[in-house]
C-alpha cells in the first residue's frame, strides 16, 4: 500500500493543525455554524441525530494491520466501542466528540489516515475492486491509478467546492466488484493490443433521489490522460452544473440533461485544451506509484484443494474465490452476523482482524463496499487455520453472497436524514431468511433507510427503502438491481408498507423464485428470464391478501 513520504506529512500535519484552530475557534463562539460547516465536513465531521459522525478514509479499501489497531484504539477510547464500514470503503464513529475530533484525526495521521474529503460537495474517497492485485480474472492492478488520481483529487482547489459531492471507482477486472455502473466518474481499465493500459470512462451513475446508470463517454483512453480526462469532466460539470437547487446538483443531472453524447462533446473540448499539459502522467511517476503495489513474495506451497471438516468446506465455498496465483486464495471476512449491525465491528475484533492480517496476509486487509472485511492473500495451505481462527472471532459466517449478507446504512438510529431505522430491518430479515439461504443460493438484499440511497438499496437483487409517511416509518420493496457487469436499477414492486409486512414481501419474491427457476438459476437470473411484471404481480398478490 502506498507509504506518505515527507510531503505527504507536510500536507497531512499542516491540515491537522488548520483544523484543530478552526475547532477551537468554532468552539469559543469565534466562528459561526455555517462558518464551520463547510470545513468539519471536508475534514470528515458530521452532526448526526445523537452525537457527531467521523468518517475516516481507506482509499480503494486498502488498510493495514497497524491501522487497523489505530482504529481499534479510537472506538475504545473516542466512541462507545465500535465502528460502522461503509460501502464506500469508509469507517464511521457514530459516537465521537466535537472538541476530540482533531485528537482523533492526529492519532489518524500517525498512520498515515485522514479524514480529508470524507463529506462536503468534493471529490471522495476513490474506491476499487476489494481483490485488486489478487484476483485471477484481473486484467489491470487498478490501485496505482486509483492512488494518482486520489493524490490528484485531495485538496484540488479547483475542485473543493462542487456542486455536489462526486464519486470515482475504478476496476481491472473482467467481472465488475466495483460498481462502476453507479459512480459520478469511472474507469474501467483493459489492455490493447499492444500491452498499454486504456480506460473505458463511465460518468453520471448514482443512486438517490433520481437514480441513474453511467454513461461511456470515451472509449480507448490512454492511461497517461487520465488525469487531464478527470479534469475535463470536472470542469464541465463545474461549467454547467447546477447550483440552485440541491435535488438537481448532481452530475447525473447534467449528463442526463445534456445526453451522453453532448456531455461527452463538451469534455473533449476541455480536454483537447489539457492535453499534453502538466496534467500528462508520465512512466516515472507511474513506476513510483505502481512500486507500492508490488505483489508480497508468493511462496507457499501449491495446496489446491485444502481438506477439513464440512463446515470448513461450506465456509470455502462462500468466502474463498480465486487469486492469480494457485497457491493462494483471497478470503471475505464477513461481518453480517446476529450479534451485530450489518457493517458495524468492535474494537476487539478490529484488534482481531489486524492479526488475522497479519498471520494471514501479508498484515494487509481490505475493505469491501459490502461492508464485509478481505483479506486478498491468503495461502491455501493456511485456510484451515485462517477458518479456525475467524471462526473463534465470530467472523467466519459463510453466508458471502447469500441473502443474510444484507447490506444497510446505519438509518435513523443514528443518521440525521434517515427517515426509517433500516438495522432493526436487516436483523428481522436476517432471522427469517438464516435457515434458507442455502436453498436460495446467490441473493443480495441492500436497504437504505432514505432517499439518498447509502444501503445500494437500488442495486440489491431485492432492495428496501425506507421512507416518511404521515411522521410513521414505512418502507418499498424494489426487485430486480444488480452492481456487476449487467448493472441494473431495481423498480418498486408494490405500495409503502409498514417494516412488519417486509419479510412476507420478500418472501413471496423469494417463493416465485424458488418455484419458477431453472436448473442452476440464481435469483438475478430468474428475474431477467421472467421479467419484471412477473416479480411485481408475485408481490402484489400477497398485498392484495392484507
Amino acid at each position: 500500500m502506498f507509504q506518505y513520504d515527507a510531503r505527504d506529512r507536510a500536507i497531512s500535519d499542516a491540515r491537522l493543525a488548520q483544523f484543530r484552530d478552526q475547532t477551537q475557534r468554532f468552539l469559543v463562539g469565534q466562528l459561526s455554524e455555517d462558518e464551520f460547516k463547510p470545513l468539519r465536513l471536508q475534514n470528515g465531521l458530521s452532526i448526526e441525530r445523537h452525537a457527531p459522525m467521523l468518517r475516516i478514509a481507506i482509499p480503494y479499501g486498502v488498510v493495514s494491520a497497524r491501522q487497523l489497531r489505530a482504529l481499534a484504539d479510537i472506538a475504545r477510547h473516542h466512541d462507545r466501542g465500535h465502528a460502522h464500514f461503509t460501502t464506500r470503503q469508509n469507517i464511521q464513529f457514530n459516537w465521537v466528540k466535537l472538541e476530540e475530533a482533531p485528537d482523533i484525526l492526529g492519532q489518524l495521521a500517525a498512520v498515515q489516515m485522514h479524514a480529508i474529503q470524507t463529506s462536503g460537495s468534493c471529490i471522495r474517497n476513490v474506491t476499487t475492486d476489494a481483490f485488486a492485485g489478487a484476483a485471477a480474472d484481473e486484467r489491470v492492478d487498478p490501485r496505482p491509478y486509483a492512488e494518482l488520481l486520489r493524490q490528484w483529487s485531495t485538496l484540488h482547489p479547483e475542485f473543493a467546492f462542487l456542486p455536489r459531492k462526486f464519486k470515482v471507482a475504478f476496476n481491472g477486472a473482467h467481472t465488475d466488484r466495483a460498481a462502476t455502473g453507479v459512480h459520478d466518474l469511472a474507469f474501467d481499465l483493459y489492455r490493447g493490443a499492444d500491452g498499454e493500459v486504456l480506460a473505458r470512462v463511465l460518468v453520471g451513475g448514482g443512486q438517490g433521489r433520481t437514480p441513474r446508470l453511467a454513461s461511456v463517454i470515451r472509449e480507448d483512453l490512454p492511461w497517461r490522460d487520465l488525469l487531464s480526462y478527470s479534469t475535463a469532466v470536472l470542469r464541465t460539470y463545474n461549467r454547467f452544473g447546477r447550483r440552485d437547487n440541491i435535488f438537481k446538483a448532481r452530475i447525473k443531472i447534467l449528463v442526463e440533461a445534456l445526453g451522453a453524447d453532448g456531455f461527452a462533446r463538451e469534455t473533449e473540448t476541455e480536454f483537447a485544451a489539457l492535453r499534453g499539459g502538466p496534467e500528462t502522467l508520465t512512466d516515472e511517476a507511474l513506476a513510483y506509484i505502481a512500486g507500492f503495489f508490488a505483489d508480497p513474495t508468493f511462496n507457499a506451497a501449491p495446496v489446491i484443494s485444502p481438506t477439513g471438516p464440512a463446515a470448513f468446506q461450506r465456509w470455502m465455498a462462500r468466502s474463498v474465490s480465486a487469486h492469480k496465483h494457485a497457491a493462494y486464495a483471497c478470503v471475505t471476512l464477513s461481518l453480517k452476523r446476529a450479534s451485530a449491525a450489518p457493517g458495524d465491528i468492535t474494537a476487539d475484533e478490529l484488534d482481531v482482524a489486524a492479526a488475522l492480517a497479519e498471520g494471514f496476509s501479508f498484515g494487509e486487509a481490505r475493505v469491501t463496499h459490502h461492508q464485509n472485511i478481505a483479506l486478498a492473500h491468503v495461502a491455501r495451505s493456511d485456510l484451515v487455520d485462517l477458518w479456525q481462527a475467524a471462526k473463534e472471532a465470530g467472523l467466519a459466517e459463510p453466508n458471502i453472497g447469500l441473502a443474510t449478507d444484507v447490506i444497510t446504512c446505519p438509518g435513523s438510529d443514528f443518521c440525521a436524514l434517515a427517515n426509517a431505522k433500516s438495522i432493526p430491518l436487516a436483523r428481522a430479515l436476517q432471522e427469517a431468511l438464516g435457515p434458507r439461504i442455502d436453498e436460495i443460493g446467490d441473493l443480495t438484499i441492500k436497504i437504505s433507510g432514505c432517499i439518498n440511497a447509502c444501503g445500494h438499496h437500488h442495486i440489491g437483487n431485492i432492495g428496501v427503502i425506507g421512507i416518511d409517511k404521515n411522521d410513521e416509518e414505512w418502507f418499498q420493496v424494489l426487485v430486480g438491481g444488480r452492481c456487476d457487469n449487467k448493472a441494473a436499477l431495481g423498480k418498486l414492486s408494490g405500495k409503502a408498507m409498514h417494516r412488519d409486512s417486509v419479510p412476507g414481501v420478500i418472501d413471496r419474491l423469494i417463493d416465485h423464485y424458488l418455484a419458477l427457476r431453472n436448473d442452476g438459476e440464481t435469483f438475478i437470473d430468474t428475474f431477467e428470464r421472467l421479467g419484471f411484471d412477473s416479480f411485481r404481480d408475485a408481490a402484489l398478490a400477497l398485498e392484495a391478501l392484507h
